[in-house]
């Protein structure tokens, strides 16, 4: 006789390591954040930047590269708290947490030459990561999201 075991009770039964790994896609994009950040500012002008400007100049004022870094930020997050970011408080807790690195990250910017603290970045760090959330609380998104993952 075939014995089955249901997702849930497996779930129930599987090692706290096997969720541990979900970690791992955030700390390699809060590690690319650092990685950029930490490129001197003129650097940064020179390749990236002008190229953007070039082909959308509507787009001058607001910083896309920090908005999609976060916006990833907050998609990973959401990958690693799993079902568990169902819940409201869970969605919030990753927005704050996206904003609390957000914020070391600019503070890190203060010791990078031709960088600096700017505001404007830090909410376009927490725009970026709400709109992941909201995005992943759209009813079709999350039940195509919840199947991509697992």
């Amino acid at each position: 006789m075939k014995q089955t075991t249901s997702r849930a009770a497996y779930r129930q039964t599987r090692p706290q390591s096997y969720s541990n790994y979900r970690i791992i896609p955030a700390i390699i994009v809060m590690a690319a954040i650092f990685i950029l950040s930490a490129q001197p500012g003129k650097e940064l002008n020179t390749v990236f930047l002008p190229w953007f400007q070039k082909w959308f100049p509507s787009m001058e004022g607001f910083n896309w590269g920090h908005y999609a870094a976060y916006f990833a930020l907050g998609v990973a997050f959401d990958y690693y708290a799993g079902r568990r970011s169902d819940r409201i408080a869970v969605k919030g807790w990753i927005i704050i947490a996206c904003i609390i690195y957000g914020l070391t990250d600019e503070i890190h910017q203060l010791s990078v030459e031709g960088r600096m603290f700017d505001m404007n970045d830090l909410l376009h760090d927490a725009i970026g990561a709400s709109t992941a959330v909201l995005l992943l609380s759209i009813p079709i998104v999350r039940r195509r999201w919840r199947r991509l993952i697992g």
